[in-house]
């Protein structure tokens, strides 16, 4: 017996048109579709970010003229940067045998005022992010609306309300001229690198904040539990639990504030004074005041350079660290 489909004739199905075929393979390709997803972040990226990096690599290698740029390759910017001498700088006893140590010389200043500034900032955000966290029960959203509160507002009016606060006639000297507690205003809460952490603590405090409260809200309740009912008390369990669960919101938040601060040039400007001056206020004045763009991009690749150096040792130290334990 013959079956039907033997009877008939085999004919071929007729083609896809063009525009179903290229719709059934998109459908199929799970990686186009992912990169066509990334494609405007990757093209804001590209545009925003790569491009003016590549822009500014290639600009420190050239030299400017008195009213133009002289496009032919050469390392002297660097040179510059990084002449020797035989005559040390030193800066927090530490000597700098550089011809022209004023460029590496304030990248170490700023480096340690970004870092003091961080530390604060962390200091400063854990015990609240702990609160949000831990003990707020109810209406967390209206505590983390309200944290974002001096954000609303423009850095630089931030930056200027401390200014008025650590004043010679700021709040801080007129409340203590007026309760007898100092007899005139105190002269060192401006216009030095204290004034800029303290005011970069506070600019970026909300910051800070976000990351390490995330990371507390992730930690498994039921962990504190059972080392409660295995006898520790508040300090252990924060010590051996709550602390190393919350490390990576502390990283995040360490790292969206120091690398941001190095390169700040407003509030050195505003509250540093001659004293504060930072890496940033360099590069500024040589873009505009000093008219030697080669020479700021130079400064600039150098201080990126020593900032990625950084982040990377310290992200490797982190991970061993983490590796280590877990090996424990």
């Amino acid at each position: 017996m013959v079956s039907a489909s033997e009877s008939l004739p085999s004919q071929a199905l007729p083609p896809l048109p063009t525009g179903q075929r290229l719709r059934a393979w998109f459908y199929r390709n799970e990686a186009v579709r992912g990169y066509l997803l990334l494609s405007p972040t990757l093209l804001v990226m590209i545009g925003l970010m790569i491009v003016p990096l590549v822009g500014m690599v290639g600009l420190s290698f050239f030299t400017q003229t008195y009213v133009s740029i002289d496009y032919t390759f050469t390392l002297n910017n660097y040179w510059t940067i990084f002449e020797p001498s035989d005559k040390a700088a030193h800066f927090l006893g530490i000597p700098f045998y550089l011809k022209k140590p004023i460029y590496l010389l304030l990248l170490f200043k700023s480096i340690l005022v970004s870092l003091a500034a961080t530390t604060a900032v962390v200091v400063l955000a854990y015990p609240m992010a702990y609160f949000l966290a831990f003990r707020v029960k109810r209406h967390k959203m209206a505590w983390l609306i309200l944290i974002t509160v001096p954000f609303w507002t423009s850095y630089l009016l931030r930056v200027f309300a401390w200014k008025i606060i650590l004043g010679f006639n700021g709040v801080i000297n007129s409340g203590l001229v007026s309760l007898g507690i100092i007899d005139k205003p105190l002269e060192f809460l401006l216009y030095n690198p204290f004034a800029v952490v303290i005011t970069l603590a506070h600019a970026w405090a909300a910051v800070a904040i976000l990351p390490i409260y995330v990371s507390l809200e992730k930690i498994d309740r039921s962990l504190l539990e059972a080392a409660t009912d295995l006898g520790d008390g508040h300090l252990e369990r924060f010590l051996r639990i709550t602390l190393p669960l919350s490390l990576p919101g502390v990283i995040a938040a360490s790292l969206l504030v120091f690398i941001p601060t190095v390169g700040d040039y407003i509030t050195p400007t505003l509250v540093g004074g001659t004293d504060g001056i930072m890496i940033g206020n360099v590069v500024q004045s040589l873009f505009s005041k000093g008219n030697n763009a080669p020479l700021a991009a130079a400064v600039s690749v150098v201080s990126m350079m020593t900032i990625t150096i950084m982040v990377c040792l310290f992200l490797w130290f982190v991970g061993r660290g983490r590796l280590s334990r877990r090996e424990i």
